[in-house]
């Protein structure tokens, strides 16, 4: 493992412990040269889940780029990053295809959100529901509205 300061090759492991119920192993690691400490995760891959883009080609799914999304929707929020991260690297662990269209995604993506915060919520919705229209932006926010006065949604209903 090749050190993130320094970018030498060798590092030692100074401890490894079970991490997100023993899904991966988290590993405090030191670096042999500049001996600056590091974590880095490690967990089996069998298959990479496939995500079809709207476009319709197919890419390896990538919980980085998803929690970039969640992330910069929910700057200067009250929203918990741990929050994030866990939804994030997580999401493959709990679809249970071998492949999953970007919309589900980012409908998944927006029911996790939709409690935790409304500006995030919205924020995250004009990007993946492309709003093209300040009138569109307005009707989501007006139906986010209805929703809370509605009281419990239903589950099934997309957001």
């Amino acid at each position: 493992m090749r050190c993130p300061y320094c970018s030498a090759p060798d590092s030692k492991v100074v401890n490894s412990r079970p991490s997100d119920d023993g899904a991966s192993i988290r590993r405090r690691r030191e670096c042999l040269n500049c001996t600056r400490r590091f974590t880095t995760y490690e967990r089996a891959q069998l298959e990479p889940l496939m995500v079809v883009k709207r476009s319709g080609p197919r890419e390896a799914f990538n919980p980085d780029k998803l929690l970039r999304g969640l992330t910069l929707a929910s700057e200067k929020r009250p929203v918990d990053p741990a929050a994030l991260r866990a939804f994030a690297y997580s999401f493959e662990d709990e679809v249970q295809a071998a492949e999953i269209p970007a919309t589900e995604i980012g409908r998944r993506a927006m029911t996790f959100l939709r409690p935790l915060d409304d500006v995030a919520y919205i924020r995250f919705a004009s990007v993946y529901r492309d709003f093209d229209s300040l009138e569109r932006f307005i009707e989501e926010i007006r139906g986010l509205k209805d929703r809370d006065d509605a009281g419990p949604t239903d589950p099934t209903r997309e957001p």
